[in-house]
């Protein structure tokens, strides 16, 4: 049958909007591990009020209560390069979705706070495993001017579970003081549709010729972009792995040392600047610290924390491959800057109302979620080359779970030294300094392949 060339044109069209179609049914399966991340990390938010009181714990204790998922994470992204680099990305999201099932209904059966922090520390595990390849895997499956978008599917995702975690929480505190263990006994349901997820989709192209594994890679490859370009993306991914030694020599050598260090300084920053107080310990900020406001209400205060976190990600995502990564990154470190500094003026006004410093902190989270969220997740999935992309991002990520777990485990400790309004002073200078890093020494990667970033990061 001879097609003419509006026909093949139109052809050409449906085929580009199915492959497009094919990979966002991948890029969504394995954001499944985002919700479970985002959820998991929050949800400790609810349970904190209640297992205080059933436990009687100390702010030590709940400091460490909070932190155990965290020590979880980083010692799970320490180990995802070589778990992910040997095994492959699937199958180390599959472990880390029998991790999340596991977790979840060993915290919530918990009988003492010890085994409570070793079943959230297992919980940890997967998170830092799913943290590092998620966004690596949606990376090395997506075209270029999608990327951006693609890959901050898992950021929505993360917000997406922490908004279920605080509405879980919120619901099911009425049933009594036994509610948190069904907060986090619930989380086994989305671990399982991950699981069931994972075994359908195909491993990562990228990841598969690294591994001269190039029939398969190439069939992934077409049914993404096509046969023509998935052969020259074939060669690109042979050329560029050409020069690329895919050892930690190579993660650590001069050429590598900037992206390097720009992956690590943003994980760090995305960190420091204090949002995780804000999702881990935000009932308690509100309850404690805010004149006249119930246990009730700073449950009720969280989902409109995790509202506004949701709606400026979906805003994120939408500017991302329009603005570029560098302008979203400036606009949301300078605007959690000022946030704070409002905040911190609020705190130091004699009778100032509550609902003036719950909305400085809406606003910090609003420019959390518009850049600081899924800026550096994205731009750590693709400044590094792909032999040591796991390896490299490993060790951004490592990073990340190194601030998250030093603020948690610090923040109750600092509040009571320096109070609560010396404590954001902190966070909000820290995020004027992440403003002129990212100024002087974030580069663009807007709309390049992964191929053509390293050529442009390695002149």
């Amino acid at each position: 049958m001879h097609l003419s060339p509006t026909a093949m044109q139109t052809d050409g069209v449906g085929a580009k909007a199915q492959s497009l179609g094919y990979v966002v049914l991948l890029a969504t399966t394995t954001a499944i591990s985002g919700f479970l991340f985002g959820f998991d990390t929050a949800v400790i938010n609810g349970v904190l009020l209640l297992l205080r009181h059933e436990f009687s714990l100390s702010n030590l204790q709940t400091e460490v209560a909070a932190s155990s998922l965290l020590l979880g994470c980083l010692l799970g992204a320490a180990g995802a390069s070589m778990v992910g680099d040997r095994y492959g990305r699937k199958k180390s999201l599959i472990f880390s979705a029998v991790l999340f099932a596991l977790s979840s209904l060993g915290a919530a059966a918990a009988s003492t706070v010890v085994l409570f922090s070793l079943a959230r520390l297992l919980g940890g595990l997967a998170i830092g495993l799913a943290s590092v390849l998620t966004p690596v895997y949606i990376a090395e499956i997506s075209p270029p001017k999608n990327r951006g978008t693609l890959v901050s599917l898992n950021q929505l995702a993360i917000v997406i579970g922490i908004l279920v975690a605080f509405l879980v929480s919120w619901q099911l505190s009425r049933i009594g003081t036994n509610s948190w263990r069904w907060m986090l006994a619930v989380a086994a349901i989305p671990s399982i549709a991950f699981l069931v997820g994972l075994l359908a989709i195909p491993e990562s192209p990228r990841w598969l010729l690294s591994k001269g594994r190039h029939r398969e890679g190439e069939r992934i490859l077409a049914r993404i972009f096509g046969a023509k370009e998935a052969e020259e993306q074939v060669r690109a991914v042979e050329r560029a792995a050409a020069t690329e030694e895919g050892s930690w020599h190579e993660v650590f050598s001069p050429r590598m040392r900037k992206r390097l260090n720009v992956g690590m300084a943003l994980a760090l920053f995305s960190q420091i600047t204090g949002i995780n107080t804000v999702l881990y310990y935000g009932s308690i900020i509100i309850s404690e610290h805010f004149p006249g406001e119930s246990t009730g209400m700073a449950l009720a205060a969280n989902v409109i924390i995790g509202t506004v976190n949701l709606v400026f990600t979906i805003v994120a995502m939408i500017f991302l491959d329009r603005w570029g990564r560098r302008a979203i990154l400036m606009i949301a470190s300078g605007g959690m800057g000022l946030s704070l500094t409002l905040l911190v003026i609020g705190l130091n006004i004699q009778g100032a109302p509550a609902a003036l410093m719950l909305a400085s902190i809406l606003l910090y989270v609003a420019f959390f979620a518009l850049g600081m969220g899924p800026g550096p997740w994205l731009i750590i999935s693709e400044i590094f080359p792909t032999k040591v992309r796991g390896r490299a991002a490993s060790i951004a990520t490592s990073t990340l779970w190194s601030g998250t777990l030093v603020v948690t485990f610090t923040f109750l400790s600092l509040v009571k030294v320096l109070h609560l309004w010396g404590t954001f002073a902190i966070y909000g200078a820290l995020s004027f300094v992440c403003f002129v890093y990212v100024w002087k020494a974030v580069p663009e990667t807007k709309g390049r392949t992964l191929e053509q970033i390293q050529e442009a990061l390695s002149k």
